[in-house]
């Protein structure tokens, strides 16, 4: 009934409640009947002002869900019958030819996620048809095609066994030549109509009039995707087999043109038309991009005349002078540097110590010699595309030209210098050009170190000497020096052989620090993040002047210099030479500025980064910080209460916590009012966060009890949570232990009485549903319960008391030397139960229902259970400890007293 299933769904997007959840309840009903995905099809192919766009968007939904939840399913009466999916597979690519671009985007989606399940056994001739509807389609239905190509192919690309590996190498020979031939054919159309136009002065009624043009660029820009995935999944990396992948040589020069040919368009139409504008940024970056995932695939086809070194080439005159080649735009020079590192950092050009391999025998070279061949005309190439001057001129020019703040910087960091310090220094090095010309110069230091470190130096010393210490215009001498100190921070490691860091720092460091003047924020921020990179050069009394330079950081005006100053903190607390003496002479001040630091940030990261700040503090003063116990409470409970819902950022509390109760130890009590509350709503499972925050929660509770000098009332009262966790899931097993631990032997009998129930339920949950490790993690706190309470405790256990009895007398743990440490141990704790409760074990041992229960479950028995307990000491005795075996003597020791016939017939196997 479409119909009624059109206003179901139209009815569910209803913003009134009263037509909403009926609505939504119906379709949940509906979703598992055979015949919803035919009825939601109908909907998501009807055309026409009758059918609203939403609700076609919602059908494709609830498709979507079906596929993933159903399409395996195979009762008739249930999920999507085979005669249904059968017209479902011919119906989608019926209608493929979607003029609307998001409702074609849904169903190349849809088709996807079919093709996964049911290429190539169900759905064999999927790719051929697809390949018939190429053949005589227009602009727009070859578009949908290759739209729903891309994602079929992406989506069969996760796939990893060898059998679909093989399937796709076959559906990338039959399908790559058509689709680059027509790429090469669109490629041409594109620039002859991007010539033309960039000679009218009509451009936007050009292409009212016809849009064509556009969808040959976006059908274009597909087959590009199409033509990367193939030879990227259809082949398996090079770097593992030096086998050539030929299609590497024939894309790549040509994709190397197609980037020179469109390069010019991104200026001729930036004030012309917006549209073509951004179609050439977007065309050259994509394209770049494709070169960039073809050498990472596959770095030895990458090595060839035609690519290798024309295309390093050409991305280092980019780099060098984009102006020049009109690809001034930071995507683009983005991806050019990309591909410089990647191609200076690749292993798999590093030639080897023993040079190529020359084959004078007529035996075909091995695996290694064709890597090492490759390496080494790869390192040839290299040389000679990037000759000494070459690498000083990049190392100049990165330095220089890209690490220099440019104005909308600077702008950027007087609104908003938070957000500014996490761009600088959290961002992926990808994504920012700044980042990324960094990375690129670490990259090329360290292949050229002896030859750089001079030229660093040689910056470095020109920019001190034309922006002296006491600055305070922001000048291009200044502006040089903060690139230059960037340069030094990265390459510490080799620059230390040149520079002497205690002459630096008291001839220029420590003055610029002191420099106060709003402008030399910029030299303060990179100085606080150089004492950080240089830690290990930092010496003698000069150590605790860099302490006390950085804590007066934390009190800056401008919060970018206040989070560098914390993070390099951080670093020098951690380092092996970290002087505590040196720390609490200024923990009051880092004390106070961590709090006030906190009130004034607002983004997640920075809140992260004080945060574990102060753990780090926490884990070096120990004591020290219990006169600051009552401030760090007030602070943690406002940063806890303001966080609500931040699950990431009270994850990061809650460990700032346990550090916080393991340093102040047995006076951790101080920091109870504010830490029951929190520890109560982390350790219930019912809580809207416990996802999140269980694990860390059910941390801090352990150190809460470990470093407790007593059980209160408040801490006594938790416990019950401990039944639900258990019940969740064993994920925290070993720590959920550790806490029936602490409570059996602080809590003494009075933990027993108020909450045995909850022990029990506990025990009885874990033992007989975990494995052998996480018995063998059990096993002894129930050993400790009877040691402690022989007679109370186990009336209470008895449940789990019985499975153990099971455990040892089971027969099952030949060739499993885990399982028979499980039966010794489990052995050895009945053995305790009869030596320190022999009333208890022979009311245990003589229940009805035990013995009918194992004899049911096919152990063979002797006369009764104590005589089958008696064999499995004897028999196991020599897979105990040395106190299990006590254990063992003790029982049967027990056993011998009560003059059983059947035992003293065993008389020599006892004492043996």
């Amino acid at each position: 009934d479409v119909p009624t299933m059109y206003a179901v769904l139209a009815n569910s997007l209803s913003a009134d409640e009263a037509t909403r959840h009926p609505a939504e309840s119906a379709l949940a009903q509906c979703e598992p009947r055979p015949g919803f995905c035919s009825c939601l099809l109908e909907i998501i192919s009807a055309r026409g002002s009758s059918c609203r766009e939403d609700v076609r968007l919602l059908a494709t939904v609830y498709f979507k869900n079906s596929i993933n939840r159903y399409w395996r399913t195979r009762r008739d009466s249930y999920g999507i019958s085979n005669e249904e999916k059968d017209h479902l597979r011919k119906n989608l690519l019926l209608n493929i030819r979607e003029e609307n671009n998001q409702i074609a985007l849904q169903l190349a989606v849809l088709i996807s996620k079919i093709a996964r399940l049911d290429y190539p056994r169900e759905w064999r001739d999927l790719f051929s048809i697809l390949a018939q509807q190429l053949q005589s389609a227009d602009v727009l239905a070859s578009h949908r095609v290759f739209m729903v190509l891309f994602r079929t192919l992406k989506e069969l690309s996760t796939k990893r066994l060898a059998v679909d590996q093989r399937n796709y190498a076959e559906i990338t020979s039959h399908l790559f030549e058509y689709t680059w031939n027509l790429w090469k054919s669109d490629v041409q159309t594109i620039l002859q109509n991007l010539s033309m136009l960039s000679q009218r002065n009509d451009l936007d009624s050009i292409l009212e009039q016809s849009n064509d043009l556009i969808l040959i660029c976006d059908r274009w820009l597909l087959c590009l995707k199409i033509i990367r995935q193939l030879i990227f999944s259809g082949y398996a990396s090079d770097s593992t087999t030096a086998q050539e992948v030929w299609q590497v040589r024939e894309v790549c020069p040509t994709v190397l043109s197609a980037i020179q040919s469109l390069l010019p368009y991104y200026s001729s139409f930036k004030d012309k038309q917006a549209k073509l504008w951004e179609f050439a940024k977007r065309a050259c970056t994509k394209l770049m991009k494709v070169l960039v995932t073809l050498q990472g695939r596959h770095p030895y086809s990458f090595v060839h005349q035609t690519v290798l070194p024309a295309t390093v080439d050409f991305c280092l005159n980019i780099i060098t002078n984009p102006e020049q080649a009109g690809a001034s735009f930071e995507e683009f020079l983005i991806q050019c540097m990309v591909l410089v590192k990647t191609v200076s950092e690749c292993k798999e050009y590093k030639p080897s110590a023993t040079g190529r391999v020359i084959n004078q025998s007529a035996e075909p070279l091995s695996l290694e010699q064709k890597k090492k061949n490759f390496a080494a005309v790869a390192s040839d190439m290299l040389k000679v595309v990037l000759p000494g001057d070459r690498v000083v001129l990049l190392c100049n020019i990165l330095i220089r030209r890209y690490f220099i703040y440019t104005a909308k910087d600077l702008e950027e960091w007087s609104e908003n210098p938070e957000s500014f310090h996490h761009e600088q220094n959290v961002v992926q090095w990808t994504e920012k050009q700044r980042p990324c010309a960094e990375a690129l110069f670490i990259v090329i230091f360290e292949n050229y170190r002896e030859l750089l470190a001079p030229v660093v130096v040689s910056i470095l010393r020109e920019a001190m000497s034309v922006s002296p210490p006491l600055e305070t215009d922001v000048t291009s001498g200044m502006l040089l020096k903060d690139a230059a100190y960037t340069a030094a921070g990265h390459v510490y490691y080799e620059l230390s052989n040149y520079l002497s860091f205690n002459e630096w720092f008291h001839g220029s460091l420590s003055i610029e620090i002191s420099n106060g003047h709003p402008n030399m924020r910029i030299i303060r921020r990179k100085v606080a993040l150089l004492l950080g990179q240089w830690i290990s050069e930092i010496k003698g009394d000069t150590r605790k002047l860099v302490y006390r330079a950085l804590v007066a950081l934390l009190q800056d005006n401008d919060i970018a210099v206040r989070l560098a100053a914390c993070s390099s903190l951080c670093y020098l607390f951690q380092e092996s030479s970290f002087s505590e003496l040196d720390l609490f002479e200024c923990l009051p001040t880092c004390w106070t500025m961590c709090f006030k630091l906190t009130e004034d940030v607002q983004e997640f990261d920075s809140k992260v980064q004080v945060l574990n700040f102060i753990s780090v503090l926490l884990e070096h003063v120990g004591d020290k910080v219990i006169p600051f116990a009552s401030q760090l409470s007030q602070f943690f409970q406002k940063i806890w209460d303001e966080s609500a819902g931040e699950s990431l950022l009270q994850i990061q509390l809650l460990t700032a916590l346990r550090t916080f109760v393991s340093s102040l130890g047995y006076q951790s009590p101080l920091s109870y009012h504010m830490l029951m509350p929190i520890l109560q709503s982390g350790v219930n499972v019912d809580s809207p966060d416990a996802l999140n925050l269980l694990e860390d929660s059910v941390l801090l509770w352990e150190a809460t009890l470990s470093n407790a000098p007593s059980i209160v009332s408040q801490l006594m009262d938790l416990f019950p949570y401990l039944v639900g966790i258990v019940n969740r899931s064993f994920d925290h097993l070993e720590v959920g232990v550790n806490i029936v631990e602490d409570y059996t032997i602080f809590g003494g009998s009075e933990f027993l009485k108020s909450h045995g129930t909850s022990l029990a339920n506990v025990l009885d949950t874990i033992v007989g549903n975990v494995n052998d490790k996480g018995l063998l993690t059990t096993l002894p706190v129930i050993d400790l319960l009877i040691q402690l309470f022989p007679q109370e405790a186990p009336p209470l256990i008895s449940s789990a008391l019985q499975k153990l009895i099971f455990i040892s007398l089971s027969r099952d743990d030949e060739h499993n030397p885990s399982r028979t440490t499980v039966r010794a141990s489990s052995g050895a704790i009945l053995a305790r139960l009869l030596v320190m409760n022999t009333n208890f074990s022979a009311q245990l041992l003589s229940e009805p229902a035990l013995l009918a229960n194992i004899q049911q479950s096919g152990i063979s028995l002797k006369d009764n259970l104590l005589l089958s307990l008696v064999d499995m000491w004897i028999d196991k005795v020599d897979n105990a400890t040395a106190i299990q075996q006590k254990e063992y003597a003790m029982a049967l020791s027990v056993v011998l007293t009560l003059q059983i016939p059947q035992v003293i017939d065993k008389l020599d196997d006892i004492l043996r």
